[in-house]
């Protein structure tokens, strides 16, 4: 009875189903790699938050809150924010220019930029999801072809010498399932986590386009903080 070890395995087939292994992990590596990279941000960026707005709002300036929020893990998040209106200094508008309309222009530039921040790594989850459990069908068709013209060329078949390949070629989906799991979960869980993320940023952008359109000096106050809800 053959023993379904990865060495034998890997001895046991062609150089194409070795690819598809190597492929397969490949795949997981990367996925596991952004998973993990992006769930210490998200963690992070929600403990941070409430913290980091409340700083920013009692700030005696916009210009030292802005530095206040770089410093802090949050800066990824609202920094491009509290920049783009930092640029936009009433002091220095000139009184015939549509300030409103430049500094929504600039905000919704720097919600873009902190989109594609919060995104990053998704397309790749999405991808190894819905690509990895086809690869590892691939193997699997590839390998019981392989052990079918074995077992042609064996004087005598018996039970074990077909269910001992084709056994191991299905090893290839049951990879292929084991890398793509795990993609599509984390991808749903970070597509949530970035959707309360993107209503907190929105929300900022929001507060700071009340307050430089208002023509006032900054005043340190305290706006109501949004919500970061589990999930």
């Amino acid at each position: 009875m053959q023993t379904l070890e990865f060495a034998h395995l890997w001895n046991s087939t062609d150089s194409i189903g070795r690819a598809v292994a190597l492929l397969l992990f490949l795949m997981s590596i990367a996925s596991w790699g952004v998973i993990l990279g992006r769930a210490w941000d998200v963690w992070r960026l929600r403990r941070c938050l409430p913290a980091a707005l409340a700083r920013f709002w009692n700030a005696p300036s916009l210009e030292t809150g802005y530095q206040q929020l770089r410093q802090t893990p949050c800066g990824r998040l609202l920094a491009p924010l509290a920049e783009a209106t930092l640029e936009l200094d009433p002091a220095a508008r000139r009184p015939d220019y549509d300030h409103s309309g430049q500094l929504t222009r600039s905000l919704r530039q720097a919600l873009t930029e902190v989109t594609m921040y919060l995104e990053s790594g998704l397309t790749l989850l999405a991808s190894t999801a819905a690509v990895a459990p086809f690869v590892g069908l691939f193997g699997t068709v590839w390998g019981i072809y392989h052990a079918l013209l074995g077992i042609s060329r064996a004087s005598s078949v018996q039970l074990d010498v077909v269910a001992g390949p084709v056994g191991e070629a299905l090893i290839m989906t049951a990879a292929g399932l084991f890398v793509a799991i795990p993609a599509v979960l984390a991808y749903n869980f970070l597509n949530r986590a970035n959707r309360i993320l993107m209503a907190a940023a929105d929300g900022f952008a929001h507060d700071l386009h009340a307050q430089a359109t208002t023509g006032e000096a900054w005043r340190p106050s305290e706006p109501r903080r949004p919500r970061v809800v589990g999930g």
